[in-house]
C-alpha cells in the first residue's frame, strides 16, 4: 500500500517519549496558522511511498522505542497509516500519533470509518487538537499549543470519552 509523507526522522526526542520514529504524512486541510510543518499541507506534495518500505526503514533502527505518525495530518491517510502502526506494534514499539481533530471528532468518525477505527485501536497516545499560535507555549512536553491533550487511546475507547495523561 502507498502513503504520501513529507519525511521521516529517525530518533526523534520531541514527538513522544524515547528515540522515536517520526513519519510525517503529506496532506493537511487544517492549515493552522502559525503550523510548524506548512510544507506537509499540499495532498500532492512530498513523496509516495510503499508502506512495508517505510516500515522496513523504521525498524532497521534498533534504538526505536516507538513511531510517531504526525505531518501533515495522519488520519487523511488513514488505512495506510494503520498499516504502519501494526507493523510497529507487531515489532513491539508503542505508536503516538498527532493530529488536528479532536477526539471527539475522531471518535464519532471511527463509527463509520474502519480505516479511522482500526488506527485509533493500533494508537496509544493521540496528541489531539489544532495547533493554536494564541496557546503556543515551550512549558508543556510533547505540544505545541495548551489546547492540545495527551490522549490515553485505549482508556479513552473504554471510557467512551477522552481520559488525558498526565503532563
Amino acid at each position: 500500500m502507498d502513503i504520501q509523507i513529507a519525511g521521516i526522522v529517525q530518533d526523534s526526542i520531541v514527538d513522544g517519549p524515547g528515540f522515536r520514529c517520526a513519519v510525517f504524512t503529506q496532506g493537511c486541510r487544517h492549515a493552522c496558522p502559525g503550523c510548524h510543518n506548512p510544507q506537509s499541507w499540499d495532498e500532492s506534495g512530498g513523496a509516495r511511498r510503499d508502506t512495508a518500505d517505510v516500515l522496513r526503514e523504521i525498524l532497521e533502527n534498533p534504538l526505536t522505542d516507538g513511531i510517531t505518525l504526525t505531518g501533515g495530518e495522519p488520519f487523511l491517510q488513514a488505512k495506510a497509516c494503520a498499516e504502519l502502526a501494526a507493523g510497529a506494534r507487531e515489532a513491539g514499539l508503542n505508536v503516538w500519533i498527532y493530529s488536528g481533530f479532536t477526539w471527539d471528532e475522531l471518535a464519532e468518525l471511527a463509527k463509520t470509518d474502519d480505516a479511522t477505527a482500526r488506527l485509533l485501536a493500533l494508537t496509544d497516545v493521540l496528541v489531539d487538537g489544532r495547533f493554536i499560535e494564541s496557546e503556543k507555549t515551550l512549558g508543556i512536553k510533547f505540544r505545541g499549543s495548551r489546547n492540545q491533550r495527551l490522549i490515553d487511546v485505549k482508556k479513552s475507547r473504554e471510557a467512551g470519552a477522552a481520559v488525558t495523561l498526565p503532563d
